[in-house]
């Protein structure tokens, strides 16, 4: 017996050592998703089911005069045809977030309809859907409903929305301002900017981005007649809160919506959201009695999914005469596009002031930006939704100060780095840092990227006629505001431990981190692990995957349903051992009486539970059904070092080094953190050299496919060198912090400075994204006629 428990206790720490945090374990799901054995929302169909077209209008403004459906109604295969009138009962779309204006006014909403029925405001609002029993049928039918549509003059620039004479979109949001958002101490920042020794301004924009997630947004929606009841398939990054707030535009109770989404080919804050289209699938399904299905096209998606970024934005730094910053500000305007749902203004104001102070100990901040809808796509989160914007403008400043103050752009942010004895450490920006050695993390940069030999390294471009130029900075992000989690542990009969919990993966690699976790706490088999998050009936409670949130706020959860698993385990064994419940002691999956070689592996515990009957008071299983308390904030930091390299003969840039250390507070897989800052990273390539999306003066998009919607290649990204220098956060119990989104907060600004850095010989000082070989040149060009 001592033999066999000693050989089953080395077995658990065997599994714990190999798939314990900190391992290094691969992704279950890659053999699935990498063959092309995905399950994605289009894979999807139910018997008899019909397909949507919606209409979609081609002016980006204009008065609705009439929407004729005559034709398409009539034509082969049509099941039915509707217009903004039919869905009229439904909740308008809005934005949940308590955002003020500077007054302390509420923000104006748009009260988005599925349908429009007065207006539409910018080229691919929806207007009609046709269903028919077949897609072609359904795009031919649509194509035959006949749109009145009076023009009106269009604006696509946020500024520009503002100015006295611009077109007005709505009659109850003078100036098209939505929000008007302050934050700050204005006559203080006012004194330290006057007793500044300097002041470093610069206009920034911060482009507008397309998502173009690998999945376009999909649907697949029936009605069950018997229980009243609706269930949408669909691409989501959480079903618990998805389900909320499609129930809420239904005017329905939760119970009477199930929201189920299998693998997800991508988001990035943009499928987290509902939208008109599965409004109009879902009353459709009820009208006819049949589901129905709606799958969007890429070159659509362009127009119907919300967008990212779009700011610009008038920062400004004051210093002292020995460079230690006294004060910062952000002042400018973000574009909401024509309607404001989900989170889309956060980012735009709140999380760009939360996140701006980054690692520095600058004494005050404040931000003053108009948040304007303008005849455009909707926005709404993308990847890192406000925190990559505030570092960029922050690391933009830091190097400009730096050059004029003629101080050494290192020298200047090692002057104002927080130091560790001064954490925790109250920011400007009115969150309290629990942990980081900022200083720590910036030197460990510069040794591995071999900081030191880029003077050698730009020798060597230049004999091959190339600029080569180098950038070092660093950021921190105010991970998702606080929220509880769903962590619910289930011992099933064929000996698998199910985990039950309201964050989605669509590409984080869930199911071996979270596994890792459980094993870690428990000491159950990683393989017996499967991991329940896409049922809205299952997960009755979550927040979903977003923020960088879903480590913290599922593995916090996994850590407190852990505890009451091992509490209710103490009890049974107690019981099944006859010994009392405080001699029991549980450690590698065994349950022991303390001083003995007595002890009971916790999957045995589970399977006796269930075969027999408990006394009162002894638990019948050991599942446990738990929601968490609001997860606190975390703040991943780190610091990147970008190396371009430039044809000044054409302007074309690669990126030929880059370098990042980080500081993700306990890494449970440290594969998988890699794979998620390499992700980060190719975005931020893809927006800093290539990715803007653009209108005409009339407001037709000119970026509308990816002929005209450059994206980055594999060519295009370098082999990344990445480091670690890890301070535990203190505010949950696994010390972590998320990494999802510091890929792009890094990169945005190192490689634009790095551009910058190699252009200085030139003269050339600022650069807006894209950095386009053709913008490039023509800086290039223009600098070379101003010093001629």
């Amino acid at each position: 017996m001592q033999d066999q428990i000693s050989a089953s206790s080395l077995e658990n720490a065997i599994a714990l050592q190999k798939y314990g945090v900190g391992q290094p374990v691969r992704r279950t799901e890659d053999d699935t998703l990498v063959r092309g054995k995905g399950k994605y929302t289009d894979d999807f169909n139910l018997p008899g089911q019909a397909y949507a077209w919606i209409v979609r209008s081609s002016h980006a403004h204009g008065i609705i005069r009439k929407i004729d459906t005559t034709d398409a109604k009539a034509m082969p295969g049509v099941l039915g045809v509707w217009t903004g009138a039919d869905l009229a009962h439904y909740e308008p779309f809005t934005c949940g977030l308590p955002l003020k204006n500077r007054d302390g006014s509420p923000l104006l909403q748009t009260n988005r309809m599925p349908l429009m029925t007065d207006k539409v405001r910018y080229v691919g609002d929806a207007v009609a859907f046709v269903v028919a029993e077949t897609l072609a049928q359904a795009r031919d039918a649509g194509e035959a409903v006949v749109l009145d549509i009076e023009p009106l003059p269009a604006v696509t620039s946020a500024e520009d929305a503002t100015k006295p004479g611009a077109p007005q979109l709505y009659d109850h949001i003078p100036n098209n301002v939505a929000l008007d958002y302050h934050y700050g101490d204005a006559a203080k920042i006012d004194a330290a900017f006057a007793a500044a020794a300097h002041v470093t301004k610069l206009d920034i924009v911060n482009t507008r981005v397309a998502v173009v997630s690998m999945e376009p947004r999909a649907a697949l929606a029936s009605y069950d007649k018997a229980s009243e009841r609706f269930t949408i398939q669909v691409p989501t990054q959480g079903v618990a809160g998805n389900r909320v707030n499609l129930a809420k535009n239904m005017k329905l109770p939760n119970e009477k919506v199930r929201i189920l989404t299998a693998n997800v080919g991508g988001s990035f804050g943009m499928k987290n959201v509902n939208y008109p289209e599965y409004m109009c699938i879902l009353y459709a399904t009820k009208e006819l009695g049949k589901p129905v299905k709606w799958t969007d096209e890429r070159s659509i998606s362009f127009l119907s999914d919300s967008q990212g970024r779009a700011q610009d934005i008038h920062a400004e730094l004051a210093l002292d005469a020995d460079g230690k910053f006294l004060a910062v500000k952000l002042s400018g305007y973000g574009n909401l596009g024509a309607y404001i749902t989900g989170v889309a203004p956060g980012p735009l104001s709140l999380n760009t002031g939360k996140n701006l102070a980054s690692v520095y100990k600058t004494p005050l901040l404040s931000v003053d930006i108009k948040c304007v809808v303008t005849n455009t796509t909707h926005m709404g989160a993308y990847r890192g939704a406000g925190r990559p914007e505030a570092n960029y403008y922050m690391e933009r400043l830091i190097d400009r100060a730096a050059d004029e103050m003629g101080i050494n752009r290192l020298t200047l942010r090692k002057r104002n780095f927080i130091k560790p004895a001064q954490i925790p450490f109250a920011a400007a920006s009115g969150v309290t840092y629990d942990s980081g050695d900022f200083q720590g993390v910036f030197d460990k940069a510069l040794a591995i990227s071999d900081h030191a030999g880029f003077a050698k390294r730009k020798k060597e471009s230049r004999k091959q006629g190339k600029l080569r130029g180098i950038a070092v900075g660093s950021y921190l992000e105010v991970t998702a505001p606080p929220s509880g989690e769903l962590g619910k542990i289930v011992f099933e009969a064929d000996g698998s431990v199910k985990l039950i919990t309201g964050t989605l993966d669509y590409g984080q690699g869930h199911a071996v981190s979270f596994a890792q976790v459980l094993c870690a706490q428990l000491g159950v088999p990683f393989e017996q692990v499967k991991l329940e998050q896409g049922d809205s009936d299952i997960v009755r409670f979550g927040n979903g995957t977003g923020g960088s949130r879903s480590i913290t706020a599922t593995g916090t959860a996994i850590v407190e349903s852990s505890a009451m698993v091992i509490a209710k385990g103490k009890q049974a064994a107690a019981h099944l051992m006859e010994a009392s419940e405080g001699d029991i002691e549980f450690a590698n999956g065994r349950f022991t009486i303390a001083g003995t070689d007595r002890s009971i592996d916790i999957m045995e515990l589970s399977q006796r539970l269930r075969e027999g009957t408990m006394p009162e008071g002894v638990p019948s299983s050991l599942d446990v059904d738990h929601n968490t308390k609001d997860t606190p904030s975390t703040f991943p930091n780190g610091c990147h070092v970008s190396e371009v390299e430039i044809d000044p003969e054409t302007g074309v840039i690669q990126v030929v080094r880059y370098t990042g250390v980080n500081d993700f507070g306990t890494i449970v897989n440290p594969m998988i953190v890699a794979g998620q800052l390499h992700g980060g990273v190719a975005q931020g390539i893809g927006q800093v050299l290539m990715e803007e999306v653009s209108y005409d003066e009339s407001g037709q998009p000119i970026t509308g496919s990816f002929m005209d919607y450059a994206l980055p290649r594999a060519g295009d990204i370098p082999f990344m060198t990445v480091g670690d220098h890890p301070s535990p956060a203190k505010s949950n119990p696994l010390g972590t912090k998320g990494c999802g989104e510091a890929g792009c907060a890094g990169s945005l600004a190192t490689l634009v400075n790095a551009v910058i850095d190699a252009l200085s010989e030139y003269g050339i000082t600022e650069i807006d994204m894209p950095l386009t070989p053709e913008r490039v040149w023509r800086a290039i060009q223009d600098a070379k006629t101003k010093a001629a």
